[in-house]
């Protein structure tokens, strides 16, 4: 049918040729293309989902006032800010509430129709924008490390049309910083809600972790993940904290959309939440796989810097290879290691790869012996 949505394909199923490239070798594919974690999250929050007596009942939409309690706490401990537990809403998982936001906001303000977001991202971000009939706007970065944005570089006529503005820091799949306070500031400056996806926050390696809170709540929202601080992306659980008006805009149109995070899955995550003990392990072994993984590729010629944050390297394609998709390919067939080609991340991004270190050390070394055995240097 003439102009009807059509959506492309998911951009990991793009990989399956490279899978099965890397799985040909003796001891099959270092699965690095993803960030799922392969860690296990803490005993008492998997026995929290068991025991919680939840199952039996609807949960409510907004989550439980102990999810939402320690939810709030954590934030008043980690970046030492205030929020009230009723500004505080749950989702299912992050990823639902970037892809389905934009439409939500759309109902509220339909004369607006565009997304801005980072012109180096997770697709999510710019998905959003057509799932909900938008325009997406990509906003440069501010450096070139793909981190940051340069909102100078938003048109005023963008500007002025905007739905919200998405910032991601520390960033997939860079790991640069934002300057958070500019893009609270820009957002109230010309009435855009910032939402600031700060999922990576805990795995913050230069200086310590930031909140877009920390400039206060008016017009900004913070949307933070239990997957990746503490192992739980099969759980699907999240949240969302900030100006109490967009919260509870939010909170009211996901009530009615029967959107619900379970209530077992809510009883574990305000156990996970409330436990920082576990995420300094995280961190200790996310710091080693990445530290032993940017070795292994300046060791084969291939320049990596460790990330400002988060557990991806963004690695320059050397002049060897075409693009991310050639390096990708070598890598799949030396050393069975499945990568992210760049340009999954954006127009510009087609000289990069991204690689993931969730993967144990056994594996990632064993990435370092096959490309020793294939000669690379």
């Amino acid at each position: 049918m003439s102009g009807a949505f059509r959506p492309p394909p998911y951009p990991y199923d793009r990989l399956r040729g490279l899978r099965d490239l890397a799985e040909a070798l003796p001891g099959g594919v270092v699965d690095c293309s993803v960030g799922t974690p392969c860690d296990a999250p803490p005993p008492a929050v998997v026995r929290a989902l068991a025991v919680s007596g939840a199952e039996r009942g609807y949960p409510s939409s907004a989550g439980n006032p102990a999810f939402r309690r320690s939810a709030a706490d954590w934030l008043g401990r980690r970046f030492g800010v205030e929020v009230d537990p009723s500004a505080v809403a749950a989702c299912v998982g992050t990823k639902e509430l970037v892809a389905s936001t934009a439409h939500y906001l759309r109902l509220r303000t339909p004369v607006r129709d565009t997304v801005l977001y980072p012109a180096v991202s997770y697709p999510t971000y710019a998905m959003s924008a057509a799932l909900a009939g938008c325009r997406a706007v990509p906003v440069p970065p501010a450096g070139p490390d793909g981190g940051g944005l340069d909102l100078s570089g938003v048109a005023k006529a963008d500007a002025a049309r905007a739905l919200l503005l998405w910032v991601n820091s520390p960033a997939n799949p860079s790991g640069g910083l934002s300057d958070l306070v500019a893009a609270a500031e820009w957002g109230r400056r010309h009435g855009v809600p910032v939402f600031s996806d700060e999922c990576y926050a805990d795995y913050t390696w230069e200086g310590r972790p930031r909140s877009v809170l920390e400039t206060g709540t008016a017009g900004v929202v913070a949307v933070h993940s239990l997957s990746k601080r503490s192992n739980l992306a099969g759980v699907r659980a999240g949240f969302y904290a900030g100006d109490p008006e967009l919260v509870g805009y939010l909170r009211d149109v996901r009530q009615h959309a029967g959107l619900m995070v379970p209530g077992p899955v809510q009883a574990a995550a305000a156990v996970a939440l409330a436990d920082d003990a576990h995420v300094e392990v995280q961190r200790e072994r996310y710091r080693e796989r990445l530290t032993h993984v940017a070795g292994v590729l300046n060791d084969v010629g291939c320049p990596t810097s460790l990330p400002p944050g988060g557990f991806y390297l963004w690695v320059p394609v050397p002049r060897r290879w075409d693009d991310g998709w050639a390096m990708a390919e070598d890598l799949a067939k030396a050393a069975g290691l499945l990568v992210s080609p760049g340009d999954l991340y954006g127009e510009r991004t087609a000289a990069h790869v991204r690689i993931a270190v969730v993967q144990p050390m056994v594996r990632l070394r064993l990435v370092g012996e096959r490309l020793a055995v294939a000669g690379w240097s």
